[in-house]
């Protein structure tokens, strides 16, 4: 045992020094710790799932299921926003007794034979339709009105015009018997007169002309743009326009 310094402290009084290993030793230990760490690393993620080692089958559930979410989301938006558009034909056709009667139009009789065209017949302008049915069926006014003229004209017989609101005149001819006067304002599908043979008619039926700016017109295509089809006897309350 050494003599110990006077210079040495206090503290290694009566105890055995420990020697110090050089600084060199700790660098070694530090690296050598170091790559241990980088070894263990390496190791566990060899242990890790390659990406092209997944089962594609995982994706494509994954996949499925967001197209059934996105389908299914789009769905619930249709829903929604038919809904909506529902509600919203709702409100606009829902309408007050007076504005649907001013916007119905309606076939003039219930049950008929459609028997001659608009069109040349016999070198002449027949400037209506007619429809054949037993005397005395009451027929009714296709649209609502003012009735212009009422009484016996001739080769009409007994006869109605109405003047509807757009400017449109009706006449409905060879009347047996008048229902409605001149002044009168008559609404859709009221009874206006009955089926006649009067004036210069060969047979009972209802003929019906439409002239528009005073001029006769086909009636066919002009109460078929309000829903109303004579050949097809069908009839649209809204006045939409009649399916051909």
């Amino acid at each position: 045992m050494r003599q110990r310094l006077s210079s040495e402290p206090d503290r290694y009084r009566g105890r055995r020094r420990v020697p110090t290993p050089p600084r060199s030793r700790y660098a070694v230990v530090g690296a050598a710790a170091f790559v241990g760490a980088g070894v263990v690393a390496l190791g566990a993620a060899s242990n890790l799932p390659d990406l092209k080692d997944v089962d594609a089958t995982a994706f494509q559930g994954l996949s499925k299921a967001q197209v059934a979410k996105d389908i299914a989301d789009r769905n619930a938006d249709a829903q929604r926003a038919n809904r909506s558009a529902e509600r919203g034909a709702e409100d606009a056709t829902t309408l007050s007794d007076e504005e649907a009667a001013e916007q119905a139009w309606m076939l003039p009789l219930d049950d008929y034979i459609f028997t001659a065209p608009y069109g040349m017949r016999f070198e002449k302008l027949h400037a209506g339709i007619d429809l054949a049915t037993a005397e005395g069926t009451p027929y009714k006014a296709i649209h609502g009105g003012v009735v212009t003229a009422a009484g016996y004209h001739g080769g009409y017989g007994y006869s109605i015009t109405i003047k509807t609101d757009d400017g449109v005149e009706m006449i409905y001819a060879h009347s047996r018997r008048l229902l409605v006067k001149t002044g009168d304002v008559v609404k859709t599908g009221q009874a206006i007169g009955e089926v006649g043979n009067t004036g210069a008619s060969y047979g009972t039926h209802l003929h019906i002309e439409t002239h528009v700016n005073g001029e006769p017109t086909d009636p066919i295509p002009l109460l078929r743009a309000h829903g109303v089809d004579i050949k097809l006897k069908i009839e649209s309350v809204y006045g939409l326009p009649a399916a051909s």
